[in-house]
């Protein structure tokens, strides 16, 4: 933190950290979770984030604070993707624990199963899915997130829906 006489920015640096924190960890922790398949690497990179946050004090645009957040989160994500660590996991764990609980056993059952295609998907669709279906994100919110085109973004989501119908359906 930084110091001052009076311990204004000190102390609006940490209400804005932990506002941050409470208001977007789980959405970081959950995109990591979906990503990567592991509760503690996604806990990892979820920490990861937050202390960079606290230790490079970027100046974020009120209502740009999440699209940051998930941008570094999605960056750190796709870092552990390429390290050795992913050629010694199995993808495609069971996500239950953050499927709601639901009503029917046929409705879970659709639920692992597309929460299996989307973690089936290349990294480059799985992210905008996570993004666009997961956390609510426009288009042109993800492209500039990604630093990719529109178009590039909405070629991404419509394979992406392709490939997940078509492992639904077994033709993969």
């Amino acid at each position: 933190m930084r110091e001052n006489p009076s311990g204004d920015i000190a102390g609006q640096e940490t209400e804005t950290f932990d506002r941050l924190y409470r208001q977007y960890a789980t959405d970081v922790l959950r995109v990591c979770y979906f990503y990567l398949g592991d509760r503690q690497k996604a806990e990892d990179v979820c920490q990861d984030v937050f202390v960079k946050l606290i230790t490079t004090h970027p100046v974020l645009q009120p209502d740009k604070e999440k699209a940051w957040l998930l941008k570094v989160a999605l960056n750190r994500c796709r870092d552990l993707w390429r390290s050795a660590w992913v050629k010694r996991v199995v993808l495609g764990s069971p996500v239950f624990e953050l499927i709601p609980a639901p009503d029917e056993f046929s409705r879970r059952e659709d639920e692992e199963q597309v929460m299996r295609a989307v973690n089936a998907l290349p990294a480059d669709f799985k992210e905008v899915v996570l993004l666009h279906y997961y956390q609510g994100f426009g288009i042109e919110e993800i492209s500039e997130m990604l630093n990719v085109p529109m178009g590039t973004v909405s070629s991404r989501l419509s394979r992406a829906r392709k490939k997940m119908e078509a492992q639904l359906k077994g033709d993969e």
